[in-house]
């Protein structure tokens, strides 16, 4: 009879040490998800700032002579600019609803013309996780 007991306590901790390893390695994936999920953000905004536009903003340029100017912005690719006339021929970008994406942060994109990073063309960014432009974290065309 003692047999039986010490091979069912030895199969008891078995079935312990399985269930405190799995927690284990189920701690070491929630505390990396951040990392993971927030490098993948990162390349979501690359992406898109040095991607995606790009193609709209160069059919825009060859339209109407030039990029849309820092207070036209984005909006300039989905509805015409007052002084446009017949030469728009938008909308240049093809997203829902004819408005802007947000970042994956949950911020407007920035959009200057000319350009202080790109001096002769312009620039695009996202201000990154810190939501703050000027930081280390900001993503641009640059």
């Amino acid at each position: 009879m003692m047999r039986l007991s010490s091979q069912r306590a030895l199969t008891l901790i078995e079935i312990l040490v399985v269930v405190a390893i799995i927690g284990l390695l189920a701690g070491l994936f929630i505390s990396n998800t951040d990392k993971i999920f927030g490098q993948s953000q990162e390349v979501v905004a690359r992406v898109f700032v040095r991607d995606s536009l790009k193609t709209s903003l160069v059919r825009y340029k060859i339209d109407l002579g030039s990029y849309p100017s820092t207070a036209e912005g984005l909006n300039a690719l989905f509805n015409a600019p007052a002084n446009a006339g017949t030469r728009w021929r938008g909308p240049y970008a093809d997203v829902s609803g004819n408005t802007m994406p947000l970042d994956p942060w949950g911020e407007s994109y920035g959009y200057r013309y000319p350009g202080t990073k790109n001096k002769s063309s312009y620039d695009l960014f996202s201000k990154g996780p810190d939501k703050t432009e000027g930081t280390e974290d900001d993503i641009g065309n640059w």
